[in-house]
């Protein structure tokens, strides 16, 4: 198993023709590993390149959430609690950073506390 930190993810998901030698690396180096720790820092740090960087719309960035959420190569930090997140994100209309910190609030049994009127919609969240 290899760890990855969020250029090489983004590699694997996105492909760049601006970045074909650093895909074909990236893809290389995960088929000979085979399976892929994502930390959860990666997975809020892919969200947010996907989002800004590429400019990908939020179905796009979905689609490739559950592809790593079904795909057996990639073991994610807290896999349960990106689930959570990744249903709510779905759904909702705060960032996926947000939904994560909800996600573990939610483990803790504790409520969110914050100015965001996007989160502040959820469930378990106190808009201040």
């Amino acid at each position: 198993m290899i760890t990855v930190d969020t250029n090489i993810l983004v590699r694997l998901l996105v492909d760049d023709p601006n970045e074909e030698a650093q895909v074909k690396a990236a893809r290389k180096e995960v088929s000979r590993a085979r399976k892929v720790f994502v930390p959860i820092i990666v997975q809020v740090e892919t969200v947010l390149v996907l989002r800004s960087g590429y400019k990908l719309k939020k179905a796009a960035v979905i689609i490739l959430l559950e592809h790593l959420a079904k795909n057996q190569t990639f073991h994610l930090e807290a896999d349960e609690r990106f689930r959570k997140a990744l249903a709510m994100y779905r759904n909702g209309k705060a960032g996926f950073a947000d939904y994560l910190i909800l996600a573990s609030a939610m483990e803790q049994g504790t409520e969110v506390l914050t100015f965001d009127k996007r989160l502040g919609a959820s469930g378990n969240v106190v808009l201040m």
